[in-house]
């Protein structure tokens, strides 16, 4: 962890910023920061997912401030993790955990909670999905993270304006999907799948495991165990969701019916 620690140096962001700054007067710092921007919005289609069906669930004044503070935290935690995450990932046990913990949220994300008119709680879900935004973003972003660490190369402050920039094309990405679901609510299943295989996929390739499988497997069963898990992180979202979901259901239903028999 030695390492990791010296990135978070007060001095160290301080060189960084003060050598940035100066290179805001070139057009090449402009160019890579559009660089930047594509890079995130082209590889941040899984996280407008992530938004979208997180905050669905919320009553209707509060989804916008649901999408934007959820993609803003998300992206200043980016901002922030670009320098260690990369480090951080190939920690053995780090990415089994992260792609537990993706896993969770895709079954979640099936049985939302209702919105709920009563202010205390409907602020309770925008913070729990504003949460669920951060923890998947940071899970599913070391792709991202290590294409726009290339493209800055190591310009922080370039990071953080492309990043920056990049929060409100996630967002109408995200809007975008929301009216999907709203619309065609299959897809809400189709979310969560995609999340559960990258869940699989992100527990397959923990340096703990995968460089145990490759030392003493051909890459090609390697490649196939990784598929497999992908598959099986699917699956396991797909019925993990459903069965959470149904258990909600009956719960609700219950709850009704205690309601009414009370009333009368």
């Amino acid at each position: 962890m030695g390492p990791i620690a010296e990135y978070l140096h007060p001095a160290l962001w301080r060189e960084w910023l003060q050598a940035s700054v100066a290179q805001l007067g070139y057009t090449a710092f402009w160019l890579a920061a559009l660089q930047i921007i594509f890079i995130n919005v082209l590889l941040s289609g899984d996280n407008a997912v992530v938004i979208a069906m997180a905050c669905r669930g919320l009553p209707p004044q509060q989804r916008r401030w649901g999408m934007v503070t959820g993609a803003g935290v998300a992206v200043l935690l980016r901002i922030i993790f670009t320098g260690v995450i990369a480090r951080l990932m190939l920690l053995p046990y780090l990415k089994l955990i992260g792609g537990a913990t993706l896993l969770l949220i895709a079954a979640k994300l099936i049985a939302p909670e209702h919105p709920d008119r009563n202010e205390p709680q409907a602020a309770a879900q925008l913070w729990r999905a504003i949460g669920i935004v951060v923890a998947a973003d940071i899970v599913m972003s070391l792709d991202n993270v290590v294409a726009i660490a290339a493209a800055a190369r190591g310009d922080f402050l370039l990071i953080a304006i492309g990043l920056a920039v990049s929060v409100p094309l996630i967002v109408a990405g995200a809007a975008v999907v929301m009216a999907l679901l709203d619309r065609f609510p299959i897809l809400i299943w189709a979310g969560a799948a995609l999340l559960g295989w990258i869940a699989g996929d992100t527990i397959a390739t923990d340096p703990a495991l995968a460089g145990r499988l490759a030392m003493n497997f051909s890459m090609t069963f390697v490649q196939e165990v990784e598929l497999a898990a992908a598959g099986a992180g699917l699956a396991f979202a797909l019925a993990a969701g459903g069965l959470w979901r149904r258990l909600r259901e009956i719960k609700t239903r219950d709850n009704a019916a205690r309601a009414a028999a009370g009333g009368a």
